[in-house]
């Protein structure tokens, strides 16, 4: 009895832990070739090309088979415990901030912020990863199916973590929202056990983000130039900042030259402790945030650029 009782009260424990465990927080988008095949598109140009990006609110204001099936795949997630955030409200969020967004531009040169929907979208909702949805509902007969194809994308990254695609079984009365509980439900368990090992492996190797340095042409100095007592070159400066910053010292110095350097792999921590103690999330801006102090107390000044939400350009020589 007293072994029966002991091995309840670690399962207990055991269950407990488990469901104290941070998950990542999700966000389900239509996928860009469901959207622009279907007319829900944004057409720029970009250089000289013309450039095709999906219109998430067109979407969402004129298909309702897309709303309905979005909502059930977050009743899905969110039933297996996944944070959400909602795609339409994160829209709306987006509408209030682009208005300062298109305000911010470089004293100097004016250039704009590059940012893509999805990148702007991303960057509001700091979701951890987007669930890219793809659905397309098929008729044999009288009946109807469900295709459909689900990746895990990385939001900082864009890399796919998960993914799983598949077909229903023909059903005559069905609705879009049951056809794709139906279809997917098999599947959940292997696709959520590779967002949870995603996500495991960021908050023990950091996240993965991108970074380049780049000088402007009027500064007068560059990054082989020397700083400090010991007369370092600022581009060592810089190098020593990172492994010292990053989790484990991870990151990868790609490329450089006296203008510029190219950091791609650089793992960032999830959380740090702030000035008065308290655990923040640490997303790309605020890690370069803190080179850019570091670099200004050197009298080294700078403008911080967030190209989407993983990737950060620092320039160094004016604001």
């Amino acid at each position: 009895m007293r072994k029966i009782f002991s091995t309840f009260i670690v399962l207990a424990v055991a269950i407990a832990a488990f469901g104290q465990a941070k998950k990542p927080i999700l966000m389900v988008v239509p996928s860009d070739q469901y959207c622009i095949s279907r007319g829900y598109k944004m057409e720029f140009e970009n250089q000289g090309m013309k450039q095709v990006l999906p219109d998430y609110k067109a979407a969402l204001q004129n298909d309702p088979d897309l709303r309905l099936v979005i909502t059930k795949m977050g009743q899905i997630m969110a039933d297996r415990g996944f944070p959400l955030k909602d795609l339409e409200q994160e829209l709306k969020n987006l509408e209030q901030e682009n208005a300062e967004s298109m305000m911010l531009t470089s004293k100097s040169s004016a250039s704009e912020l590059a940012e893509s929907p999805i990148d702007a979208l991303k960057r509001v909702a700091k979701a951890d990863i987007i669930l890219d949805l793809d659905f397309q509902i098929k008729r044999q007969g009288p009946q109807k199916y469900i295709v459909f194809n689900l990746k895990g994308l990385d939001a900082y990254t864009a890399k796919q973590v998960s993914g799983v695609a598949g077909a229903g079984s023909p059903s005559t009365a069905a609705s879009p929202e049951l056809l794709l509980e139906e279809a997917v439900l098999s599947h959940m368990d292997n696709f959520n056990a590779g967002l949870m090992r995603h996500f495991e492996d960021m908050f023990a190797k950091g996240r993965e983000v991108k970074v380049q340095i780049k000088v402007w042409s009027n500064w007068g100095e560059d990054l082989e130039s020397e700083f400090g007592e010991d007369g370092e070159e600022l581009s060592e400066i810089i190098e020593n900042w990172f492994f010292d910053n990053c989790v484990e010292g991870r990151f990868n110095l790609s490329d450089a030259s006296e203008n510029f350097m190219k950091l791609e792999q650089v793992r960032i921590p999830m959380m740090k402790t702030d000035d008065r103690g308290r655990e923040r999330a640490v997303d790309t801006r605020s890690f370069v945030r803190d080179l850019q102090k570091y670099l200004k107390d050197m009298g080294i000044p700078s403008k911080l650029y967030l190209r989407g939400l993983g990737e950060a350009w620092l320039i160094l020589g004016e604001k």
